[in-house]
């Protein structure tokens, strides 16, 4: 019973399969009857292929057009038959399909129709004629822009033809300015040329459609002069869905290309003057397929450089622009020949300094007043004072490597580098100084001085054997000192040797006190008794000479630890002295320079 009805099955199965073949070839067989009538009835052809949508179901035939729109003289268009009024642009004939065929193909001729439509034909710059429709100004501009940009009249790949070079009109529009790195600068501008392409002109044959809009489809249709930007080291077209390309084409053939892009561009800058410096930097835009003999670059006037009011500059302002045209020989050899037209924007940007000093110079100040911190502290507290100046250091490093790790490795040196070798210095000053004033302070031996003054302190301090040495020298030399004879000390009293028939007894002796005169008279010449005695006479006080030059000069002592005391009393304002003349010489420098 069950292998019964798995005949039945199969017989049925393989029954509806015989069916849909022999539809299959019905069809066929009447695809190409229709197919070769039509071609007897209507000897002009479409070079388009029309398709047939084939349905088993109904077995009914639609005939439909690809194209709407299309480039022979002659366009198929099926039209239903209940129409009694033809096109009001188009000249119609219609026939009606009566052959004989089958009853299918009749059926097919009696609902269908064939429109045939004149057009004209539209001369194209290379001498073809390429046709075209009647009235184009009911198209769509897609349907328009594929007829204006048909093979058979435009070469996307060759330049308009003109008179001499191809002049292209440039303009700009600088939005935002940026530093990638010290070397480098990144632009947002939107470019937009401008040039005339007589090939696209089609206010006659369109004189009703005003300018046509697009974007990168219809960029992509056309031809656009190719320009490079020659100290560009990253170029990207902006956009969030898409390319932000802009493309207008007037009626006379007037077309304007924009676009919005993005740059990173090479900017050799001094940084001699860094963080005070300002920079001259340029946009290079340069032809890139041909030469001057066959495309000029021009800027736009009266306005060939817009910048956006605010400017965007992160660290710049923009202080003076300028626009010039040169011409510039081919780079390389080979494909490239002959002078490339070029269009140069050179910018003058000055840095902000604001940043640097709030962030920098403002800090390397404070620290630098901080080591002075030590100056106040005792000279034996050793740990505090060592790690202070330290400390100190450490940060003035840190602080300074922060602000150059940015910048390139040049040769030369920068203003910022002097202002951290100058801070660099004060610090390690203020560091020696303690090292100074505590190792005098653990001397035992008195220091000898001439005098208390800033002179010989240092040279004591410096040279203490010295100093003692000189002391012993000065101390025996001063010891003893000839005088001269004691008669000379009553010279005034005695006038006249001869007269007074006495003579003197000469002494000379060596000391520091003044000698009195000694003197002894003859028996036969005194007078009483009282002259026969022996007299010593004084001298007066005028006639005690003074002190000779060579006598011994007065030495003081001071102790190690007022000798230590007293130069960190004298850094206290000697340090901030000298670093106020270096901050009027610095920034007198920069400044006025």
């Amino acid at each position: 019973m069950t292998s019964n009805n798995d005949r039945k099955l199969a017989n049925a199965k393989g029954a509806v399969r015989s069916k849909r073949l022999v539809n299959l070839i019905v069809v066929f067989a009447i695809f190409v009857k229709v197919s070769s009538t039509h071609a007897e009835n209507q000897p002009i052809t479409s070079p388009q292929a029309s398709s047939f949508n084939l349905n088993n179901s109904s077995a009914d035939i639609d005939l439909t057009e690809e194209n709407t729109i299309s480039t022979n003289s002659l366009e198929y268009r099926p039209i239903n038959t209940n129409s009694q009024t033809p096109s009001a642009t188009s000249t119609s004939t219609t026939h009606p399909q009566t052959s004989n065929v089958n009853p299918i193909s009749a059926e097919l001729a009696s609902t269908t129709e064939v429109a045939i439509t004149t057009t004209t034909a539209l001369p194209s710059t290379n001498g073809k004629t390429c046709p075209m429709p009647g009235d184009l100004d009911d198209l769509t501009q897609n349907q328009f822009s594929q007829i204006l940009t048909n093979d058979c009249r435009y070469d996307k790949l060759s330049k308009p033809h003109s008179d001499g070079p191809l002049g292209v009109d440039l303009q700009i529009d600088v939005r935002h300015i940026e530093a990638a790195d010290q070397l480098q600068l990144k632009v947002h501008i939107q470019v937009q040329y401008s040039y005339l392409d007589e090939r696209l002109r089609f206010e006659e044959f369109s004189p009703r459609r005003g300018h046509m809009l697009g974007e990168d489809a219809l960029k992509s249709r056309i031809w656009v002069p190719h320009l490079i930007i020659t100290n560009e080291r990253d170029v990207s077209i902006m956009g969030f869905e898409g390319k932000d390309i802009y493309i207008s084409i007037s009626p006379k053939g007037e077309v304007i290309y924009s676009y919005r892009m993005s740059a990173t561009i090479y900017c050799w800058m001094d940084l001699k003057k860094f963080p005070f410096d300002e920079q001259i930097c340029q946009l290079n835009f340069q032809s890139w397929t041909y030469n001057s003999s066959q495309l000029v670059l021009r800027w736009e006037q009266p306005e060939p450089v817009k910048v956006a009011s605010p400017l965007h500059l992160t660290e710049f302002t923009l202080e003076d622009f300028t626009t010039f045209e040169s011409s510039k020989p081919a780079p390389v050899k080979g494909g490239f020949s002959g002078n490339f037209s070029t269009l140069t924007f050179r910018f003058h940007i000055a840095r902000e300094v604001g940043f640097y000093i709030i962030d920098y110079f403002i800090p390397s100040v404070m620290l630098v007043s901080t080591s002075w911190v030590t100056f106040w502290l005792q000279a034996d507290n050793t740990a505090p004072r060592v790690t202070l100046g330290t400390s100190t250091m450490l940060s003035f490093i840190t602080l300074a490597s922060g602000q150059t790790k940015t910048l390139p490795k040049v040769s030369y040196i920068k203003v910022s580098e002097i202002w951290f070798l100058g801070c660099s210095l004060f610090i390690f000053a203020s560091m020696v100084e303690f090292a100074f004033v505590n190792i005098i302070w653990r001397r035992r031996k008195k220091v000898e001085l001439k005098k208390v003054n800033s002179k010989y302190i240092f040279k004591s301090t410096l040279t203490p054997k010295l100093a003692r040495r000189q002391l012993q020298q000065s101390i025996s030399s001063s010891t003893l000192y000839k005088t001269r004879s004691c008669s000379s000390l009553n010279s005034r009293k005695v006038k006249d040797e001869a007269t007074a028939n006495s003579y003197n007894n000469y002494l000379t002796v060596h000391s520091f006190a003044n000698i009195p005169k000694i003197t002894t008279s003859d028996d036969n010449l005194m007078t009483n008794k009282e002259a026969a005695s022996t007299a010593i006479e004084m001298p007066e006080n005028d006639t005690i000479e003074e002190e000779p030059q060579n006598a011994p000069q007065k030495w003081t002592t001071m102790t190690p630890q007022e000798v230590a005391n007293w130069i960190d009393k004298k850094s206290r304002v000697a340090f901030p002295i000298a670093f106020l003349f270096f901050n009027i010489l610095f920034w007198s420098i920069v400044l006025c320079s």
